[in-house]
């Protein structure tokens, strides 16, 4: 099995090394990541400058290849120019943190796998929720590769995105999995504002508690309730709904 593995949070982060650890013996695993931190740049890609790939070692051990882009471009250019087969499946993450509710639309972990997706290859994104105390990433390797060798064992159509996030608990108190779907209120994030040396306003970005939104069957809410969530996504955003309603508004002599 082919399998090429990529994140948001940069080819040194902890995570991506617990997950490869963990699913190295299941098949070829090519590492393309970004090679600084990518945390919350979304789904975009690099037009400005161009991109640079190297061999990363550490400790005189190869991990793989990093990208002065963003896990977009990783995607891109792993599947273009450095593996020499196509993936089965592309694995995004461990991402450190989770990628719940609207966070999903900033998230470079979960946009790699989407760019997976686009290009008609199966996709699954793995976060680790940091909310609580337990920041135990090679445990949640351990389970991220149950998971995805459970997912696996079935057929994925062209395209198959899963969005999958592990909650911040040791794993003999995690309950179980649950097929949610996206949590699509606002979180109600705050700024915090300070005064710099010089007297002038900057401002800080403050997280939204997530464990406040008890919405049933969403990916926030079972992550919250110590469970497993996977979440199939899409790139469409089309509001199929308000297209029937739009066609049949009055349109004629715009265009005359």
């Amino acid at each position: 099995m082919q399998i090429l593995l990529t994140n948001d949070d940069g080819i040194y982060a902890p995570g991506i090394a617990a997950l490869k650890h963990m699913i190295q013996d299941m098949g070829q695993v090519a590492v393309v990541a970004p090679d600084v931190e990518q945390s919350g740049v979304g789904h975009s890609i690099t037009f400005g400058h161009p991109l640079r790939i190297r061999e990363v070692q550490v400790n005189n051990e190869r991990i793989g290849y990093g990208v002065n882009g963003s896990p977009a471009d990783c995607v891109k250019l792993a599947i273009y120019e450095i593996m020499k087969q196509k993936p089965d499946v592309v694995i995004s993450g461990i991402n450190m943190g989770s990628n719940v509710g609207i966070h999903i639309l900033y998230s470079g972990t979960v946009a790699a796998a989407v760019e997976a997706a686009i290009m008609g290859f199966p996709s699954i994104a793995v976060s680790f929720d940091l909310s609580g105390r337990y920041d135990d990433v090679h445990s949640a390797a351990k389970i991220a590769r149950k998971v995805i060798e459970r997912i696996l064992t079935h057929p994925l159509p062209k395209g198959t995105l899963l969005n999958v996030n592990i909650p911040a608990i040791p794993p003999e108190l995690i309950k179980g999995i649950k097929i949610t779907r996206q949590f699509t209120h606002d979180f109600k994030e705050n700024f915090e504002k300070r005064i710099d040396p010089g007297g002038r306003a900057y401002y800080w970005l403050i997280g939204a508690d997530k464990t406040l939104h008890r919405e049933k069957d969403t990916d926030i809410h079972a992550v919250n309730e110590g469970y497993i969530s996977i979440t199939p996504l899409r790139y469409d955003l089309t509001d199929y709904t308000m297209q029937q309603r739009i066609v049949e508004w009055d349109w004629n002599g715009i265009a005359s």
